[in-house]
C-alpha cells in the first residue's frame, strides 16, 4: 500500500504535468527572418500550434485516477545509470561532432570551438515545488561542476523539466563568463527578471526568437546559424500562464554538419514542413519518452514509433533518443522506451545503428559525413 507521501508525490507528479503541460563576447547579434517567415500566430494571449491537434477528449483527471494505483518510483525497473565521464574528452573535444547525453533532454554538443547545452536540468526535482513532483531516478550523466565551459544554451519551451531556473542560474555563473541564452519566444522578460546575469549588459546574452527565425554566431570553421522551428506542443509555468510563450525544436547548421533537436512534440505535418525546410540533418536527437497513456498524451508527446516517423520525415542520417528514463512524467517504465524505439525500427526496416540511444555520461563522436559539404538548405 502506498504511504501517504508517496500519494502526495503521484498527485504532484500529476498536478506537475499541467506545470510542465560564446566564450562569446557580448556583441550585438541579428535576429533574421527565415525565407518564407511565417510567425506564429496568437488568438489573445494564447500562441497556437501550426496545424490542428487530434481531437481527444478530457482524460487527465481519469489518467491521474490511475496513478493512485501505480508505484511511479518503479523501483523494481532498470532506469539508465550513468558511466564513468571521460572528462578530458571532455573539455578537449577533437575535431569532430561529440554528443553527450546528460539525462532527460539535456544534450551537449560539442564541434567547431563551441559547447552547446539543450534544455539543461540538472536539479533532483522537475517541479516548482521540490520535493514534490517528479524526482529523477537517477544523477545526471556529467555534472554541473565538470561541465567545460558552455557557450550557448538553447531551451525547446518553458516545463519544469525543460527550462529548470536552478541550473540557469548557475550556467549564468560559471567559470568564464554567462553563456548566450537562447529562448523561445515569450520567455525573455521572465529569465531576465529570475536569473542573474553578471556583466555590464546583461541583457545582450538572452534572445528570443519566433518560428522561422535563426541568429548567428562564430564558430573556428565559419558562422553557425541556430533556427527555431514550429513542432507541436504547449507552455506553460503555472496554471495562469498557458501557451503565453512558444515551444519549438532547434535546428544548428555548421559549415560541415547540421544538427537537429526535437524538444518535445506530438506527431504533426511541422516535421515534414523541418524535412523540405532544411533537406536532410547529418544527426538528431528525438524524443522517445513520456508517451503512455498514448490516448491522452499523444497531442503532445510522440511515442517510440512516432519517433521514427519523425527520424525519416526530417531526412536525418542518424539520430539519438532523448527525453527518457531520467524522471517519472508517464506511464512506461523508465527503460521501455529503448525497447519500444527497437521494435519500431525494426518493423520500419531501419538499422538499428541508425537511430539509438546513449548510456548517460558516454560521451560519442560522430564522422562528419561527405553529404555535409551541401549547402545549407539544400538536399
Amino acid at each position: 500500500m502506498l504511504r501517504f507521501p508517496q500519494l502526495i508525490r503521484i498527485g504532484l507528479c500529476g498536478l506537475g504535468l499541467v506545470f510542465l503541460s560564446l566564450s562569446v563576447h557580448p556583441d550585438e547579434l541579428t535576429i533574421v527572418n527565415d525565407s518564407p517567415s511565417r510567425p506564429a500566430l496568437r488568438i489573445g494571449q494564447e500562441y497556437q500550434n501550426r496545424y490542428p491537434m487530434p481531437t481527444l477528449r478530457s482524460g487527465f483527471f481519469q489518467w491521474l485516477l490511475t496513478h493512485w494505483w501505480r508505484e511511479l518510483d518503479h523501483a523494481s525497473d532498470h532506469p539508465p545509470q550513468p558511466v564513468s565521464v571521460n572528462l578530458q574528452a571532455l573539455t578537449h573535444p577533437g575535431p569532430a561532432p561529440q554528443v553527450t547525453w546528460i539525462g532527460h533532454s539535456t544534450l551537449l554538443l560539442q564541434m567547431d570551438g563551441l559547447n552547446i547545452l539543450f534544455d539543461p536540468i540538472f536539479s533532483n526535482y522537475a517541479s516548482p515545488l521540490p520535493p514534490l513532483g517528479p524526482r529523477r531516478y537517477q544523477p545526471p550523466g556529467v555534472s554541473l561542476a565538470d561541465l567545460p565551459h558552455i557557450d550557448v544554451v538553447m531551451v525547446s519551451h518553458n516545463h519544469y523539466d525543460h527550462l529548470d531556473l536552478p541550473s540557469m542560474r548557475a550556467l549564468a555563473y560559471q567559470r568564464g563568463g554567462p553563456p548566450r541564452f537562447l529562448l523561445p519566444l515569450g520567455n525573455r522578460s521572465w529569465f531576465l527578471d529570475n536569473v542573474h546575469i553578471p556583466g555590464t549588459d546583461p541583457s545582450s546574452q538572452v534572445l528570443e526568437l519566433d518560428w522561422d527565425q535563426h541568429v548567428t554566431l562564430p564558430g573556428r570553421q565559419g558562422p553557425v546559424e541556430f533556427h527555431f522551428d514550429a513542432v507541436q506542443h504547449w507552455a506553460t509555468r503555472s496554471l495562469f500562464d498557458k501557451d503565453e510563450s512558444l515551444w519549438g525544436s532547434w535546428a544548428v547548421l555548421f559549415p560541415h554538419f547540421r544538427f537537429w533537436f526535437s524538444g518535445d512534440l506530438g506527431y504533426s505535418e511541422d516535421v515534414r514542413d523541418i524535412g523540405t525546410k532544411y533537406g536532410y540533418f547529418d544527426l538528431a536527437a528525438i524524443s522517445i519518452g513520456a508517451y503512455q497513456p498514448h490516448w491522452y498524451l499523444r497531442p503532445f508527446h510522440v511515442d517510440p514509433a512516432e519517433a521514427v516517423k519523425v527520424f525519416s520525415r526530417i531526412h536525418a542520417l542518424r539520430a539519438i533518443g532523448i527525453h527518457w528514463g531520467t524522471f517519472p512524467l508517464s506511464d512506461e517504465n523508465p527503460d521501455q522506451p529503448p525497447q519500444d524505439l527497437g521494435n519500431a525500427l525494426q518493423q520500419a526496416g531501419i538499422p538499428r545503428a541508425d537511430f539509438t540511444v546513449l548510456p548517460l555520461g558516454q560521451i560519442t563522436t560522430y564522422s562528419l559525413p561527405i553529404l555535409s559539404s551541401t549547402t545549407p538548405g539544400t538536399p
